[in-house]
Parts: structure tokens; sequence; C-alpha cells
């Protein structure tokens, strides 16, 4: 049994700064499975990209991009054979600490009564290869809501201390990506026991945390010169300064300054903005495009609404309580004994946007999400909610 993983992740350090092959990195996930852990890296099934478990790095999606835009993902063949120059696909983090659904009690009836017991909180460890910054922050956010308070969930908490995180430091965006208008991206900067850069014929690798050391220290590598670490830190550093002037793509391109399919979001005072419009003419406008498929919700690294739900067999002898996701999309999510609170589509959305990007913040002191595009990628319809923000600020009262 691999020792729980207890490391704080903290900031990658400035001085271990490594180049390794890109075979090396394949060492870096036998490192883990010797310790015990699983590994989930990313691989291409039905058309995206995708987190699950694999044999070995050659199942990554090696020279693979995506194309991103509102209500579109399609993957093609890349010009470089990069291991990590797609984006963010539909699965995140969360689906491994916060799993889609889950059993939280067990009921038996044995003569006559009923016995109940929870599920002792137990996870396998694992490590996740190819994680964004954007997914670490989105992580942190999870962390306030199911280990920070007076309850904890001791099932996220498990799992959570027996996760290790290989991170990649972004050198393309999507133009679904506005990490940068968050503070969440591209540049990874806490939160995971190795950072990646990917260069051409090698990895840049930082060491986040000891466990990160000591798997680091089973690959053959070499150190860069001063010059060589500025030019990797500016990778990911040059990609936000495009993303900021409205580019995407990869960060060394030289047409993507001005290039109008970048996203950008102003924050500046975004919960007054919300909390003080909420009879908004937009709000009715964007209900007669939104479906309420709640896939937004769905793809969202960072929404932890769940319903419960008791399962019970054929007989009436036993029964399981589960939780599964949820979603404020859906009528049953403001279903109280008078009725449904919210039955229409428009205050649905609302309520969605302004506690993701507004009450949130009352919530938890931190905005709800991360800038990682996928509420708008995976929207049927392409609803943008940086689009809808700047309809509001632009005709706010």
């Amino acid at each position: 049994m691999a020792p729980t993983h207890s490391d704080d992740q903290s900031t990658p350090q400035a001085d271990t700064l490594l180049r390794i092959a890109k075979d090396q990195l394949e060492v870096i996930v036998s490192e883990f499975r010797t310790r015990g852990y699983r590994a989930i890296l990313p691989k291409v099934a039905d058309g995206a990209v995708i987190y699950d478990e694999a044999e070995n790095i050659s199942q990554l999606p090696i020279g693979v991009l995506d194309e991103q835009e509102g209500g579109t993902y399609r993957l093609k063949p890349g010009s470089r054979d990069g291991f990590f120059d797609y984006v963010v696909g539909p699965h995140s983090v969360k689906r491994y600490l916060f799993p889609p659904t889950e059993t939280v009690l067990h009921a038996d009836r044995i003569e006559g009564s009923w016995q109940f017991m929870s599920p002792s909180p137990a996870s396998e460890p694992t490590v996740i290869v190819g994680v964004r910054s954007c997914d670490l922050h989105a992580i942190a956010i999870q962390d306030r809501v199911f280990l920070e308070g007076p309850y904890v969930d001791q099932a996220y908490k498990a799992r959570r201390e027996k996760l290790a995180l290989v991170a990649v430091n972004c050198r393309r965006a999507a133009s679904t990506c506005f990490c940068h208008s968050m503070g969440t991206g591209p540049v990874v900067t806490k939160g995971c026991d190795l950072a990646l850069t990917e260069l051409d014929d090698a990895f840049a690798v930082e060491i986040g945390t000891s466990l990160g050391g000591e798997v680091i220290n089973a690959c053959r590598s070499s150190s860069f010169t001063a010059e060589e670490v500025r030019n990797v830190r500016q990778i990911p550093l040059l990609l936000r300064q495009k993303m900021e002037q409205g580019g995407r793509g990869f960060a060394d391109e030289q047409d993507m300054p001005n290039c109008p399919d970048g996203r950008d979001l102003d924050t500046d005072d975004i919960r007054n903005l919300l909390v003080h419009n909420l009879e908004h003419p937009r709000w009715e406008n964007v209900a007669q495009r939104c479906l309420s498929c709640a896939n937004c919700t769905l793809v969202c690294p960072t929404c932890f609404c769940s319903s419960i739900e008791d399962v019970t067999d054929l007989a009436g002898e036993h029964i399981e309580r589960e939780r599964s996701w949820g979603s404020c999309f859906t009528a049953e999510h403001s279903y109280m004994n008078s009725g449904i609170v919210r039955n229409s589509t428009r205050s649905r959305y609302r309520q969605w946007l302004v506690h993701k990007l507004a009450t949130w913040i009352d919530q938890f002191d931190t905005s709800g999400c991360v800038g990682c595009g996928r509420c708008i990628t995976w929207c049927p319809v392409g609803i943008d909610l940086t689009q809808e923000v700047a309809a509001i600020r632009g005709d706010q009262p």
C-alpha cells in the first residue's frame, strides 16, 4: 500500500528546473506506479481528449490539437508532435475527487429491522498527468467547498490526500480560454507535485513537493543554462501576454496578436455588477437560447451541487443511498415543499451565472470560475458567459 500523499502541494521551486528527454515521462509514470499509484493520463476517446487509466505514454494524444468554439469541439492533427498541445477536454480532475455517482449509505433489513452503515472513506492513490493551471485552481476552489468549515466531506478528503498531480504549463490556448482574465493561468504557479514545460525535444521539470522530487530522481536529467531557464519560463508568459491581446494558438506564432477569436472577461467589480442587475433584460435574452440541458455545470471543474437518491433491490431488503452530480438548471434542484422556486430558464441561468461569478465570492471569498472555457465549448447552442457579462456591463443601470 502506498503511503498517504500528505505533502502540501506548493509553488514549483525555481532552483529545481531540470531537463528530461520526452521518453522519461514514462519513467515518471512508472515511478508513481511503483509507489502504488494508479496512473490517469489524457487520451483520445469518442472524439475528445479525456482522462482515463492508461498503460503507457504512447496512449497520450501526441500530435493532436483541439479546435474549440462556442458549441464546437474538434480534434485535428498538429504540425508538431507535441505531447500536450491540446488544451482542455470535457473531463477535469473533479471526477476523481468528487465522482459523478457514489454510494454514501447502505441499509439492510435484518430480522425485521433496518441496519444502516456508512461506507468507510477509501480511495486508491492516484496520479493524474497533464493537469493545467486552470484545473489546479479549480481543485483549490473545491478544497474550500469540501474540506473547510465545520463539515468536511470525508470521502473527498480521503481521495484528496492520496492524489498526486503532474501539471503542464500551457504553450497553446483555445479560443474559448480566458484563464488570463481570472488569474488562473496559463502559468502553473502552485498546487502540483511536478510541473512540466514542453519543449520541442524535451521537458523542463519543476519540483513542487518532496514526492515529486523523489520521482524525478529516478529520471535521467540535466541542468539548463541561465539563458535557457529564462527562455523556458517565457513560454507560458508569452502565451498569457498574447491571450491578453486577444490571441490564441501557440505562444510562438507570430499571427496571434489581435486575433478576434480570443476571449476576455472583465472582472472589475463583477460581484456588484451582477447582484445589482438581477432584472436586466439580458437574462430573458439568454433564456430564449438556453436549453437548460446542464452541460455547462457537468463539465465545469468547480460546480459541486449534488442530489441524493435511495435505490432499493427488488426484494426491498437492501437500500443504497447514492449521491450524484446535480445541476441548478434542473427543476428539481429548487424544489421545496411549496413547489419549484426557479421555474423558468431565465431564473435558472441567472442563478448559475450570478452564483458562479458573484455570490460565490460571498460564500467562499473567491470566484467560482477559473476561465477554462468548457461551459462555452460544450454548450449545444454556444452560449458564452463572457458575452453575457459584457452585455450586462455595457447596458448597466
